[in-house]
């Protein structure tokens, strides 16, 4: 297992210390995990693709989430939402 220590800068912003980053490339994508006070970085190149669109798929739910809790979503009766769905 490799190490090192990393700072936050003022915007959020962490660098990858360069001993930890040899197969890092610029727009390189990762997943990060909070659990219990840590940060977990997963490359999202080594994760199946099955499951990277399992994550946008979770990201796509809880921002349709928030809407609906803000109030933004419409009622209407299942005859009229599949009248509006097959005009799609």
């Amino acid at each position: 297992m490799e190490y090192a220590i990393a700072k936050v800068s003022t915007k959020g912003q962490i660098v990858i210390p360069a001993s930890l980053r040899s197969e890092v490339e610029t727009g390189d994508e990762f997943l990060i995990i909070k659990d219990n006070g840590r940060l977990i970085l997963k490359s999202m190149k080594s994760l199946a693709d099955t499951l990277r669109d399992d994550l946008l798929f979770a990201e796509e739910v809880e921002k349709a989430w928030q809407e609906y809790d803000k109030g933004k979503f419409k009622k209407t009766s299942k005859a009229d939402f599949l009248k509006e769905l097959q005009a799609c």
